[in-house]
This record gives structure tokens, C-alpha cells and sequence, in this order.
């Protein structure tokens, strides 16, 4: 989710100062206009004079509300996309617990096609590639190399890091950072929620991120290692039975011989001595939302029993302060505790609310001495307001969470802290985490969008991880610096947070959207505050990275392939000359922000066109290899629906596989344009049909002029609406195809088109969700994948032996054999048969495309561990 130092498109936050940015640019084709790109040697430094500029008026307040940099776009965009990508999982109904579990259990079941997966991307993704600083990219932030996103960390004081990747699963390293090994393979489920060592040096791990972000994945329950600094998790370290299956787990909580667990579904406690048996319920504030009861298939049941955090009273563990809440608001949010058998409010805590529109997203701290209390919180109302999410941070000095506390900081106060955001806080739901340093009760790191710290114990505040460095005197676009002469920062939006020591030093990790950092816990800073001794733990040695999209081209420069795609919060990725004698041995960002879906020209794979979100188009003929300091050669050319977000967040667009100059992209309207990578103007695109007010396009494929668009409006479980589009380029000939809400085509979210070659009147169709046997919801149905020979009239389930797995994407071989992406992997149905394989060993990561390239090689996109391919000789 990010902008450039030119035309920065945010981390997921757009709004820092763009609007009047774009008044300052040369008249440009990125823009949506014609005109010619002027970037001269020169220009750029003009440009970022005056872009510095801006980013410091919006700080100081004096820019208008829409062009300061307080992160609302980005959290409204975070947010809706948290809701599209959880809805084409779940509509029309709630999926029950274990679904997920299940379909695991049934693929390892299924045959093998034979032959391994390669990981593509195992090496270093630098985000401030001096080769990429072209209009679109964000390279020179900052950043430096980064992977996908960090929900949790753990160290301990020999040198062991263990971080939790948000689709990645969990990884070690045992140089204090850096040469890092997959600990958590076996597992059914690959997303993090949270890591804690124990007394004993135990790992334990909660499976199911928490950040409710667009991506987020639920888990399979709490597991413990023994030995984690040279063992792996595997299924029978799980601890007690199901109960935490298909939950969340916001944090581990040890107090005794006790671990408590705070999930989305209540607050659960365990043994941490007999680990079998169950766990044990404590405290669910809406019991009847859990599953089994009476409202379990209520639509906002996932959001009836969110608990935060838990904090206990050093001198009386027995007592206990409870954080609950969902955090766009709800009666039961707020801090809770036991008396006499019961669950009751807390209405007095000082500066602590206790209404529950200010009670949403909450961490608590204690310091090792037990004198101090800290807490993060997260406020409803000013999320829903678009002021400011970020009620406060607050400090109990009696070292008891039940108060009194006392706020220490507000947006304001972090803001003149040197800050690179007019606002921090924006996304408190979002990017949370708290940190005291042991040795010093006064000393904490707090982390929201950016990196904060206090010595004094909240009276005054320094930045030392800022947003980016674009805005400060420092930056510069000069292609032989990382980031100017600021110093290297860490990226953006903050989730984990550890500290461990490594040959006798203590060390502050920190995990965010672009993996893990770390820095002297007492380190070193600039006058402005910010850290000058951040170092990049993202090696290449692990491979995070969260992809939506793949794109495969001959490298007609170095040889072999490039493979570039679109990346949750970092960019677009470009790895050059693949399978030849010149491979990158760094990949590159040529596009900044949400990376969407990527369309590469196989014949040529520096003719790539990149989506950022709703359709915001942009295209390069050149890779977009630009040391910053030359002529923009990347073009903004979104189609008319991205200016009114009348599309998905993640929007379909794609080629005509006969005609590749025609392009079609599905808003609420299908669109069309003729010109190829050519493309200069958003006035290319013309309107072939309008799906009609409300529903947008899911999916779309084309051939011979002839296009399928899939689409849904309402798209969420109240309403849920799917159906079919069939007809020309041209704007001829279009027709809605009655798909029934029973039987044939099941009533759930439409999630990928591929139409046969020689024939447009064969088409396939990928469907995503769960079946009726997990899904209540009105026409679930039962199958993933359909074949129609009449232009989609009538249609086929033929899923055969597919587990039950949400479908993502297919491709079609050109001899006739099926792979398909599944939220579990990739699977392949042979030419003329009719079941299906599982194809190699890739761990339980969702494969969002499968791509057959020029080089004879399927590419899967994973959201988690990369890219991955497999020769097509290999499938059998």
C-alpha cells in the first residue's frame, strides 16, 4: 500500500498530499491525459522539491483535508478490501469451523502429479532498486528489502528470532536476524496470529492473524515446540482438541501454569503443563454468536466475541482486565473483569474510556518490574467518523491494568514527533503493537502505521521508524543512494514487536507489512529522531510475499523469462532474465502500493501492465527501468470506473487470448480497449456493457472478440447476487445468462474464467466457498469447477474428487490438462481425464493465479511463500 516520490500511490494510504501534488506534474500520460512525459534529467529534483513541500504543509495542517496525509483513504481502502476478500470466501452464508481443516485433510488424500515446485522468489526484493524510480514506483522510501507481512515475533537471548508471517507460516533464524528456515510446513494452516516463549523456552503458536485485514486467514488452533531452536511444528503439536479451530488468536498470554489465548471467538485458557484435554472457555461476551449457537449463522457473528488482549495484576494474577471489542464499534466493546463468578463492565480506569464507541482495537504492556502498565487503543467512533482511529496510548504507574491510567499520546503528539504522516494512527485496527524495554520501565516502543518511542515514559516522543523518508530535506531520487541522505527506515504499518539479544546485545525487532527489521534496543538517531541503525532482516532466505497476480515474458534483453506481479502493500516485483545466464540476483519494485493483477506480453516481458487497486491501470513497454533522473515511461491509464471505485478492490482485466491488443477489464462495466500496450489515455477504454447498478465484475476472459464476465452485487452474505455476462468487444450481442439459485452453478462468488482456445464457446468456470455441508447460506450448492460447450447456457460440475476448497484461478495447457489454484494449493486434471492431482508439496498457502508461461512452466502465485514453478513435462 503505497505512493511514489513522484506520483505516490500509498502503502495504502493515497492520500499524502496527491491531490496537489498532481497540480505541480508536467502534463503526462500517467494522469489519464495525452500529453508527452517530460521528465528530464532535472525535472525530478524540482518535482521533489515541490512534493517535500507538500508532504510538509499537509504536516503542519495547512493543506486541505483532501490533500493531507492522515491515512484515512488508506484505512477505508484496507477495510473494504478485508470485506471483498472474506466475502468471496463466505457469501451467501457463514462458513462453519473446520472447513479449511477439512479440505486439508483431503488433498493430502489425493494422488500426486509428481515433480517439485521451484521457488521463484527466493532471493532479495529491494524496494529501493535504483534501476526502477520511475513515475509509478516507490523506490528510494526506504525501505530497502522487505518480504510479506510480519503479524508476530519472538526472541529469546541467544540469537533465536521466530517470526509469524501473515500467509507465510513461521520462521527461524539463529544469527539474531537473517538465514531464515520454515518451521511450520506441516501445518494445515500457514497464517499467524501470535508467537510467545514461555518460562521454559517453549514456542507457542497461535495460528489465524489477527489484524482482520483483506487478507487474513483463520487458523487451525494453539501449538507448542519443545525445542524451537532446531525443531518444526507439525500436527501433533497441537495443544487440546478443536476448540480454536477456525478462530483468530490476537494474543498468548501466560500468567502460572496457564496460557490464555484471546481469539475472535472469546477468551479461552490451558494448562501449560497437561496439554491435552480442552481448552476452556472464559468469557465470551455474545455466546449465542459462537458456533453451536443459536446465532452462530447470524452474519455479524464473527464479529460478536472479539477479544484483544488481557492483562493481569501483578500482584494479584487471579485478577484480570479483558479488552473486547469489534473495531468498527458494538455495544460490548470494553474492558472487562470477574466478580464474584461474573463478567462485568469496568466504568472507572482514569483516561481510559469506557464508552463503547472509544473501546475498539486494544494491546496492553507491562514492564518487567511490574511498576508500569501500558495500552494501545483503538477508538470506533473516530474510525467511523474519518477523523482519527488512534484513541491514545496510556500508562498505569501503579503497575495494575485496573488503573489509574493516564493518556501519554495522541495523534497530535506522535504527529510533532517526527512523524512522515500529518495524522498517525489512521489505522489503529490495523497496525498495532507495544513494547517495553526490560531493563527500563520508562523505555517503549509503540508501533501503529510507524515506529514510535518514548524514554520518559510517554512525556515526550521521537519517530525512529518513520512512515518513509519522502517528504524530509534529507531525500533524494539520486540513483547511487538508497533513500538520499536519510537514513534507512523500516516499512510502513506495524504489527509484531520483540526484543532478544544476540552476542550479549539486546535487539529490537520489529515486524510490519514488509517483514522484519531490527535495531539496538538503545540505538542511534538523527536530529529529526529517526533511527540511523535499522537494518533490513528480509535476505531472501525467506519468502513471504503475498501475491495476487503473476506475469510471465520473454526477456528479449538478458534472456530466459521475466516474472514480475502484484503484491498486498509491496508493489510490484520484477525478476529479470530468469532460467538464463543473467538471472537478477535482487528483484526489483517498478511499481509502488497494492500490487492488484498483472498482465505481462508473453512475447515480451517488459511490456507489463500493472494494476494498483479498483482498476487503477498503469503500463510500461520498458520495465519501467528508470534511475529516476529520465523520462516517465509508465502511463496511468485506468478505465472510467476506477474514478467512482465501481469495481473490486483487486479488479479483473485481462487480454483477448487470439487478439492480445484487446484488453477487457470488469467494473460494474465491462471494458474494452484496442490498443494493446500502446495504451496512452484512460479515453481508450469504451463500455461494451454495463453489468447494471451494484454489481461488479469478479472475472473475465476473452477470445475472438468474444467475453465472459462473471460478476456479484450485493457481493457480501444479506442479498448475495452472482451471475454471468456473454458477448462481443464491440459492444454486440450481450446477454445476462440465468444462472438458477439451486443446482448447476451454486450460489456463491464467481472467481475465474478460461476459455478454450480453439472453441469460445467452451468456457470453464472456478467457483470460490465452501459447499452446503460448511455453508448455510441459500443456494450453496456443491462444487468448484464447471465446464459449459453452449456459451454458458448450460453448465457441468465437473469437479470430480476436488476437495472442498475455495477455487481461485485456472489455466489451461495447451494440450488440454486443467491446473487450477485452490485457497490450498494447486492441483492439475490431465487431458481426457476426469480426476484430479495435487500438484507437487507446497504448503497450505492459497495459490491466487496459475499461469502457463512461454518457457513451457506453470506459475503459481502464492498470497504467502512467493512464486512458485513447475515444468509442464512434469505433470502427469
Amino acid at each position: 500500500m503505497t505512493t511514489t516520490h513522484r506520483r505516490r500511490r500509498g502503502l495504502a494510504i493515497g492520500c499524502f498530499a496527491v491531490a496537489g501534488l498532481m497540480a505541480a506534474l508536467p502534463t503526462q500520460a500517467a494522469a489519464g491525459g495525452s500529453g508527452t512525459s517530460i521528465f528530464a534529467p532535472g525535472a525530478a529534483k524540482a518535482y521533489a522539491q515541490k512534493h517535500s513541500s507538500a508532504l510538509r504543509a499537509a504536516a503542519s495542517g495547512t493543506t486541505s483535508k483532501a490533500s493531507t496525509n492522515d491515512g484515512s483513504e488508506e484505512a477505508d481502502q484496507i477495510a473494504e478490501g478485508a470485506a471483498q476478500w472474506s466475502e468471496a470466501r463466505t457469501s451467501p452464508g457463514v462458513v462453519a469451523p473446520g472447513a479449511y481443516g477439512a479440505a486439508w485433510t483431503a488433498l493430502q488424500k489425493l494422488p500426486n502429479t509428481g515433480g517439485s515446485w521451484k521457488n521463484v522468489t527466493n532471493l532479495p526484493y529491494n524496494s529501493d532498486d535504483p534501476r526502477y524510480r520511475d513515475y509509478d514506483s516507490n523506490s528510494s522510501g526506504g525501505m530497502g528489502l522487505v518480504t510479506g507481512r510480519t503479524a508476530a515475533l519472538a526472541a529469546d537471548n541467544e540469537g533465536h528470532v521466530y517470526t509469524g508471517a501473515a500467509g507465510g507460516g513461521v520462521w527461524r533464524s539463529s544469527t539474531g536476524g537473517g538465514k531464515w528456515t520454515s518451521i511450520s510446513d506441516e501445518l494445515s494452516a500457514q497464517s499467524t496470529g501470535a508467537l510467545a516463549l514461555d518460562a521454559k523456552n517453549r514456542l507457542w503458536l497461535g495460528t489465524g492473524e489477527a489484524t482482520t485485514n483483506a487478507d487474513a486467514y483463520l487458523g487451525s488452533g494453539v501449538y507448542v515446540l519443545d525445542h524451537p531452536e532446531d525443531g518444526s511444528f507439525n500436527s501433533r503439536d497441537r495443544v487440546g482438541g478443536t476448540e480454536l479451530q477456525s478462530t483468530s488468536i490476537h494474543e498468548l498470554r501466560f500468567s502460572g501454569t496457564t496460557v490464555w489465548a484471546a481469539t475472535s471467538e472469546g477468551l479461552w485458557s490451558h494448562s501449560t503443563v497437561h496439554l491435552n484435554g480442552p481448552w476452556k472457555l472464559e468469557f465470551a461476551p455474545n455466546p449465542a454468536y459462537l458456533p453451536g449457537g443459536s446465532l452462530a449463522n447470524d452474519p455479524s457473528a464473527a464479529y460478536k466475541n472479539i477479544i484483544s488482549d488481557i492483562a493481569f495484576d501483578p500482584t494479584d494474577p487471579t485478577k484480570v482486565v479483558v479488552a473486547a471489542g469489534w473495531r468498527s464499534g458494538d455495544t460490548y466493546n470494553g474492558f472487562y473483569t470477574k466478580v464474584g463468578g461474573s463478567w462485568q463492565l469496568l466504568t472507572s480506569l482514569g483516561d481510559l474510556p469506557s464508552d463503547a464507541a472509544d473501546i475498539g482495537s486494544v494491546t496492553f504492556a507491562r514492564s518487567a518490574d511490574g511498576s508500569r502498565y501500558y495500552a494501545i487503543d483503538q477508538s470506533p467512533a473516530g474510525l467511523s467518523s474519518g477523523t482519527n482511529a488512534l484513541d491514545g496510548i496510556f500508562v498505569s504507574k501503579s503497575g495494575s491494568p485496573f488503573g489509574p491510567w493516564t493518556r501519554i499520546a495522541t495523534s497530535a503528539t506522535l504527529a510533532a514527533s517526527g512523524s512522515a504522516l500529518s495524522s498517525p494512527g489512521g489505522q489503529g485496527w490495523y497496525d498495532q503493537f507495544l513494547q517495553v524495554d526490560p531493563t527500563d520501565p520508562n523505555h517503549v516502543y509503540a508501533g501503529l502505521e510507524e515506529v514510535f518511542e518514548t524514554k520518559d515514559g510517554g512525556t515526550t516522543w521521537t519517530t525512529p521508524g518513520p512512515y518513509w523518508n519522502f517528504g524530509f530535506a534529507c531525500w533524494s531520487i539520486d540513483p547511487t543512494k538508497q533513500s538520499g541522505d536519510c537514513p534507512q527506515t523500516t516499512h510502513p504499518d506495524q504489527h509484531a514487536v520483540a526484543i532478544g539479544s544476540y552476542h550479549g546485545k539486546s535487539v529490537l525487532y520489529v515486524g510490519n507489512d514488509g517483514g522484519v527489521y531490527k535495531r539496538p534496543v538503545n540505538g542511534a538517531a538523527d536530529a529529526l529522531g529517526h533511527a540511523t541503525d535499522w537494518t533490513s532482516l528480509n535476505d531472501g532466505t525467506i519468502d513471504t510475499l503475498q501475491y495476487y497476480s503473476v506475469g510471465v515474458g520473454k526477456d528479449l534483453t538478458n534472456g530466459g523469462v521475466s516474472v514480475t506481479g502484484g503484491l498486498q502493500d509491496n508493489g510490484q516485483s520484477i525478476l529479470r532474465g530468469l532460467g538464463s545466464a543473467n538471472k537478477d540476483t535482487v528483484m526489483g519494485s517498478n511499481f509502488g502500493g497494492d500490487g492488484g493483477i498483472t498482465l505481462a506480453d508473453p512475447t515480451n516481458g517488459c511490456n507489463i501492465a500493472a494494476e494498483y487497486v479498483y482498476l487503477e491501470i498503469n503500463v510500461t513497454q520498458n520495465c519501467a527501468v528508470n534511475n529516476g533522473l529520465g523520462a516517465a515511461t509508465t502511463y496511468n491509464v485506468p478505465p472510467p470506473d476506477n474514478a467512482t471505485s465501481s469495481a473490486r478492490f483487486i479488479a479483473p482485466f485481462t487480454s483477448d487470448q487470439k487478439t492480445p491488443t484487446t484488453w477487457v477489464a470488469g467494473g460494474e462495466h465491462v471494458w474494452v480497449q484496442t490498443q494493446g500496450f500502446a495504451i496512452r489515455s484512460s479515453s481508450a477504454w469504451t463500455s461494451a456493457f454495463d453489468l447494471g447498478a451494484g454489481h461488479v465484475a469478479t472475472a473475465v476472459a476473452a477470445s475472438g472478440g468474444k467475453i465472459y464476465a462473471a460478476w456479484c452485487g450485493p457481493c457480501n452474505s444479506p442479498g448475495f447476487t452472482r451471475g454471468i455476462a456473454v458477448g462481443n468487444a464491440d459492444g454486440t450481442g450481450w446477454q445476462q445468462i440465468t444462472l438458477p439459485t439451486t443446482g448447476s452453478v451454486p450460489n456463491r462468488y464467481l472467481s475465474s474464467l478460461a476459455i478454450d482456445p480453439s472453441d469460445s464457446s467452451h468456457v470453464y468456470l472456478a467457483v470460490s466457498g465452501f459447499s452446503r455441508a460448511w455453508n448455510e447460506g441459500p443456494g450453496a450448492g456443491i462444487g468448484h469447477l464447471f465446464e459449459s460447450h453452449d456459451g454458458g447456457l448450460t453448465w457441468k460440475d465437473i469437479s470430480a474428487n476436488l476437495p472442498d476448497i475455495p477455487a481461485d484461478s485456472i489455466a489451461l495447457t495447451p494440450a488440454g490438462g486443467i491446473v487450477l489454484g485452490t485457497d490450498l494449493g494447486a492441483l492439475y486434471r490431465a487431458p481426457g481425464k476426469t480426476k484430479w492431482k495435487q500438484i507437487g508439496d507446497l504448503p497450505a498457502v492459497a495459490v491466487t493465479q496459475v499461469l502457463v508461461g512461454p518457457d513451457n512452466k506453470v506459475y503459481a502465485a502464492t498470497h504467502g511463500r512467493g512464486i512458485y514453478s513447475i515444468s509442464l513435462n512434469r505433470l502427469h
